[in-house]
Parts: structure tokens; sequence; C-alpha cells
């Protein structure tokens, strides 16, 4: 019996979450830039920008490594970088799982006015999503575009 393989449009998926996350970080810093200027309406707008596109990240991404016929991809070659993508990896998925939960507070607090405590959360709550968005477009990179995992 023949292993199943993936639709072609799945291969297209690695890329298409790497782009949600080089976006979400595009729109953090922008957020971040808006609300340092004042412009209050326009740093809602990015930020909402953000969790749109990691959302739609995360769907992406679930869909991926769910398919019966992808799974995980690992990295092996070269060895010598090996260690420090392993390094990246790990402080990218640690970083990873408190951002939702973060990022959904942030907004509470902002949709109920609660300023001062929005700004005291956001404050570790954006460096947190910035870097996991950012190491999210690195593995990316790592693993299918600089050295492809065959």
């Amino acid at each position: 019996m023949e292993a199943a393989q993936p639709a072609d449009w799945v291969y297209v998926l690695p890329r298409v979450t790497a782009a949600f996350n080089a976006a979400s970080a595009g729109c953090l810093v922008a957020g971040y830039v808006y609300i340092r200027r004042g412009r209050r309406r326009r740093h809602r707008a990015a930020m909402i920008s953000a969790l749109a596109c990691s959302a739609l990240f995360l769907v992406s991404y679930l869909t991926y490594h769910l398919h019966p016929a992808v799974g995980t991809v690992g990295f092996v070659d070269p060895a010598w970088l090996r260690p420090y993508y392993l390094a990246m990896l790990a402080t990218h998925i640690v970083l990873a799982a408190p951002v939702v939960p973060m990022a959904l507070v942030v907004l509470y607090l902002a949709l109920r006015g609660r300023w001062a405590t929005h700004r005291r959360v956001a404050r570790i709550a954006l460096p947190v999503w910035l870097y996991v968005s950012v190491t999210g477009v690195l593995v990316y990179f790592l693993l299918y575009v600089a050295f492809p995992q065959g």
C-alpha cells in the first residue's frame, strides 16, 4: 500500500505561516511606533492586525503539522548549526506558549480602558510576542530556504 502524499496546497503552508509571522512582527513594530507618537487609532489598528495575523498563523501552522502526511520537520544539516537552531527553537517554543494569553489580556485591558495596567502588561507582552514572531520567520528560513531538510 502506498503512503498518502499531501496535496500540493499543503506544501505552501510553511511559506504562508512565515508570511503571517512576518506580518505580525511588522504590525507589532508599527503599533509600538504609533503609540509612541500618540497615534492611538493607528496603534489600535496595528495591534488588532497583529492579533489577526497571529491567529491566521496558528491556523496555518496547525493545518500543516496536523496533516497526516506531513508531521514534523527536523533540522539535521548542517550539523554545526543544529545546536544553535535548536536553542533558538527551544526559546521560540517556550515563549510562544504565553503569547496568546498575554495578547488577550492586553486586549481585554485596552477594551476595558484600564490603561495603566494595559501599558504595564504590554511592556512585557510586546517583546515576547515580537521575539516569537521573528524567530518563527527564522525557523522557516533555516528549515525551508537556507538549509532545506529534504
